[in-house]
């Protein structure tokens, strides 16, 4: 029984093993690069009906953000300059 189980494990490891070995990614352009498009899906997305179409205002918001919040430290460190107090809260002033 035992010798059966061990014979059983050592089969299926190098079935496992051969059946990972034998994908070789049959269309690949290049090394590493097998992606592929389901069938009907065009080569090119911009125009199609798979173009996201992004709203520029909605891509620009982090950095109108960013811009905001270098402005804010920019009040507080002027504030802490002046006073020597640092407040949080400069737009309420």
């Amino acid at each position: 029984m035992k010798h059966t189980l061990t014979t059983t494990l050592a089969a299926l490891a190098v079935i496992w093993s051969f059946s990972a070995a034998a994908y070789d990614g049959t269309r690949c352009k290049e090394a590493g690069n097998c992606w592929e498009p389901k069938p009907g899906y065009p080569e090119k997305v911009a125009g199609s009906k798979y173009d996201p179409k992004h709203d520029p205002n909605e891509l620009n918001k982090q950095a109108q953000s960013i811009k905001e919040m270098e402005a804010r430290n920019a009040k507080r460190s002027e504030i802490l300059a002046k006073t020597g107090k640092f407040v949080y809260d400069v737009d309420g002033q």
